[in-house]
């Protein structure tokens, strides 16, 4: 998270990077290692997950729950647990 601030205060030019560093107790290292790391296997799934949830919400004229929407995802061969779906459907709100 203070990383992303980070990354996203350097794009501005607001300050520089090593200043931002220094002041958020974080190294350097850390912070140019963060942002050449691959993304997540995690994330991508979770990237996936997202587009089918918005599919099977839309189908649902809007309405559909946690639970209807895990139902779907299992139609289609998917076994996801209700928190992931509900994290999912609130970060794209959905809720």
């Amino acid at each position: 998270m203070i990383f992303a601030a980070i990354a996203d205060w350097a794009e501005n030019d607001e300050f520089p990077v090593d200043f931002m560093c220094t002041e958020l107790q974080v190294s350097r290292s850390g912070y140019y290692a963060w942002r050449t790391r691959p993304v997540s296997h995690r994330t991508l799934t979770d990237i996936d997950l997202t587009c089918r949830i918005r599919r099977i919400h839309a189908a649902g004229h809007g309405n559909p729950g946690v639970r209807r929407i895990r139902a779907g995802l299992a139609a289609e061969g998917i076994r996801c647990g209700l928190g992931r779906i509900w994290r999912l459907m609130r970060a794209a709100d959905l809720q």
